[in-house]
């Protein structure tokens, strides 16, 4: 959407995903639309129903290797009409938190003495960008980072940021397995925020010293102290926020209170696409700027219209 206008219309994404595909099941494909959000209903079974009458298929032979490592800009022609251009995601991505956030302040914010924060990346994608917005951008030390390389096998762990895998975070959080406070540790040792990104960087746990703060929490707190996040900021406010329906309803009561319309929604990001782009795609009513979550550790709003592990992180 930050490329050329907003010209493609969709994307396919090559993900480590939890939805396994490929021959040993860790290589998950996703497409989104045109706005950025997941493949609604509508699409999936249309291309389902295509797939059921597909008898062959084209492949590209003679074209040259996509040195993935080229300069950014630089482009490989594989057939008369099909290209492919080295492109700099870090660029694309700090384009859309800059968008969200005041890096300046931020930037100030972390320097606080009080202040301290544990991220760890769970060997998976999200590192890197990590390391370029927190490190990088923010001025933090490298410190703070935690399983920031990304590894083809994620260092033999799970990548799923909760209690029971992220479990070397939530010990140096002062936790105990259970996600309760561990009485023993000094709590004024601790890191103050601590935080985890899954292998594909899209979901995220928060955490604080001695303290586990659940995905349900963790919406609705942002949701209560969205004057602070200038996305939110800038628009009065978010003009609507929306949950799963296994989710707690903590958002349903900041949102009551706030003043803000509210949906529960079945599970599936793609029912908070249609929210996000209930104007574009319906002609309804425009609820962006948007925030919303799900039991599973996601989170994220209308930057992408998709979660974003570190974006509910800075927030």
């Amino acid at each position: 959407r930050r490329r050329e206008g907003g010209a493609a219309q969709g994307a396919i994404v090559l993900t480590a995903s939890h939805n396994p595909g490929g021959p040993g099941e860790d290589f998950g494909i996703k497409y989104n639309e045109a706005f950025g959000q997941p493949a609604g209903e509508e699409f999936t079974e249309a291309l389902y129903e295509r797939s059921l009458e597909i008898s062959s298929f084209k492949t590209v032979e003679g074209a040259g290797d996509v040195d993935l490592s080229a300069p950014v800009g630089t482009t490989f022609q594989l057939t008369d009409t099909s290209t492919v251009t080295i492109i700099d995601p870090y660029d694309n991505y700090l384009d859309a938190l800059s968008s969200c956030f005041d890096f300046d302040k931020l930037r100030e914010f972390v320097k606080r003495e009080d202040f301290s924060l544990l991220f760890d990346g769970m060997h998976g994608a999200g590192g890197p960008f990590a390391r370029r917005v927190l490190v990088e951008e923010l001025g933090m030390s490298e410190s703070s980072l935690l399983r920031c390389d990304p590894r083809p096998d994620f260092g033999g762990c799970h990548p799923d940021p909760n209690l029971t895998y992220a479990a070397e975070l939530v010990k140096k959080m002062g936790l105990k397995p259970d996600g309760s406070a561990d009485e023993s540790v000094d709590a004024s040792t601790l890191p103050t925020l601590g935080a985890a990104n899954d292998g594909d960087g899209d979901r995220n746990l928060i955490a604080g010293a001695g303290c586990f703060v659940t995905p349900s929490d963790s919406l609705a707190l942002i949701c209560d102290n969205w004057d602070a996040i200038p996305h939110f900021a800038k628009a009065g406010g978010p003009k609507g926020v929306a949950r799963s329906m296994p989710s707690s309803a903590a958002l349903d009561v900041v949102a009551e209170a706030r003043g803000i319309p509210f949906f529960s929604t079945p599970t599936g990001w793609k029912f908070f696409g249609n929210l996000m782009s209930s104007k574009e795609m319906f002609d309804k009513q425009d609820y962006t700027p948007f925030l919303c979550g799900e039991e599973s550790f996601g989170t994220g709003s209308d930057h992408i219209r998709e979660k974003d592990g570190l974006w509910a992180v800075l927030s």
